[in-house]
């Protein structure tokens, strides 16, 4: 065969177009899916969609509850007590879920009860994920005595039940909205702090941090540049399945009565009110605001399982 012959045939060949990824399109915006990448796995999982739909929904009505509620929560009208829900027969026009003993308006209460479980959650979380990540990264990187006495604390604090902890908390300095956020918080630190140290063990002998202690890096900075960074995913995935325990909790505490004052919408205060009449044929004063409770926890759920499974797929695999 000539080279004539081989560069016509080779001429003659269709050429091959350029690679092109997949694509898709979602509300007219074009991107690429990728297996593990974060959008793609989030627009394909419908579950996931709708818990983050609802839960904004929720969030919104909490955040804007003092135009989104019919009434005021705290408003009594004995005329009205006892008043089922607007679609049975003795249903009344602004009480659409219903009132309680009092005649307080059961879906007023759950609306502004949401503001309070989403304050106490996300608050309590926060402040407990800085005390832990503070504490974690000055027992993983100092090492010795620090290490030592932060981690005692941490056994300690693990080895005592988180509800009788926050029970004697609140029973010692009393009811209040952001004392039970820093009861909350002071119980919560514990997990962070483990989770931080051991995964700053896992990566203080790195080569890129042995490099930055060769090119003179202080402790501060190669804590917060280096360490730091590598820590936060496993803190977000423990915040996100942190936040509906505290709900939980902060709701346990109310219905006990050493939560929030009388005086605040609670859904814990709620479901402790239609408890008193529950078996008397009044159920819709205590169902109603345990299953707000349960879809507030179970959105959050849904999207911290999300999220751990995106940011952590080797946990997945491990199940």
């Amino acid at each position: 065969m000539s080279v004539s012959t081989a560069s016509q045939t080779i001429q003659n060949m269709p050429c091959e177009e350029p690679y092109s990824p997949p694509r898709a399109r979602f509300l007219g915006f074009e991107y690429i899916p990728a297996e593990r990448q974060l959008l793609h796995s989030f627009l394909s999982n419908r579950l996931v969609l709708g818990a983050l739909a609802m839960l904004l929904l929720l969030v919104f009505m909490a955040i804007f509850a003092n135009w989104v509620a019919p009434v005021d929560p705290l408003e009594q009208t004995l005329r009205a007590r006892l008043k089922p829900p607007a679609w049975q027969d003795r249903g009344m026009s602004p009480y659409y879920l219903g009132t309680d003993r009092l005649g307080r308006d059961v879906l007023s209460n759950i609306i502004f009860g949401l503001r309070i479980s989403l304050l106490v959650g996300f608050f309590s979380v926060g402040i407990s994920m800085l005390i832990g990540l503070t504490l974690g990264l000055t027992a993983g990187y100092k090492r010795g005595f620090w290490e030592t006495f932060i981690m005692r604390a941490v056994d300690v604090q693990l080895s005592l039940p988180l509800i009788m902890v926050a029970l004697c908390f609140m029973v010692i300095f009393g009811q209040g909205l952001w004392k039970m956020i820093i009861v909350l918080a002071i119980t919560g630190w514990a997990e962070y702090a483990r989770t931080v140290r051991g995964t700053v063990l896992s990566i203080r002998e790195k080569e890129y941090v042995e490099s930055a202690h060769a090119l003179g890096f202080g402790p501060w900075t190669i804590m917060t540049k280096y360490l730091l960074i590598n820590a936060i995913t496993p803190v977000l995935v423990l915040s996100a399945v942190q936040v509906p325990r505290v709900i939980i909790l902060e709701a346990t505490l109310s219905f006990l009565g050493l939560g929030v004052p009388v005086t605040t919408p609670s859904i814990g205060l709620a479901i402790a009110r239609g408890y008193q009449v529950l078996f008397s044929g009044s159920w819709w004063a205590s169902i109603f605001p345990g299953l707000a409770l349960m879809l507030l926890v179970a959105c959050i759920n849904i999207l911290a399982d999300w999220l751990r499974d995106a940011l952590e797929p080797r946990s997945r695999e491990q199940v």
